[in-house]
């Protein structure tokens, strides 16, 4: 294994391993998957040279809450077909109903 791997890598890769191997993979596909879960826990933890911490939505700029549309108020079922009555299109409950009926 790599050197810069500490004896708890080692541990994980070996149990991964052993335990991808357990449900049927191949040993080569189970030193991959093995592997691949290891160095992802180190990226995730910092100790690799390009890893870090993944930073949320909010710490790289963006917004943690979903952006709404139309001033953050909520349009309702019933105010969505008055709209398109006025705007002079079909649709709407009672509509579907006399397609389908």
């Amino acid at each position: 294994m790599p050197e810069s791997w500490s004896n708890k890598d080692e541990r994980q890769y070996e149990h991964i391993k052993a335990s991808a191997k357990k449900k049927g993979r191949s040993a080569k596909v189970a030193k991959r998957i093995a592997a691949a879960t290891v160095n992802k826990e180190r990226s995730s933890e910092g100790r690799t040279k390009s890893g870090g911490a993944k930073k949320s939505a909010s710490s790289k700029g963006g917004s943690s809450k979903r952006k709404t549309s139309g001033g953050g108020k909520k349009r309702t079922a019933s105010s969505s077909r008055s709209k398109k009555v006025a705007a002079g299109r079909k649709g709407g409950k009672a509509t579907a109903r006399k397609r389908s009926g």
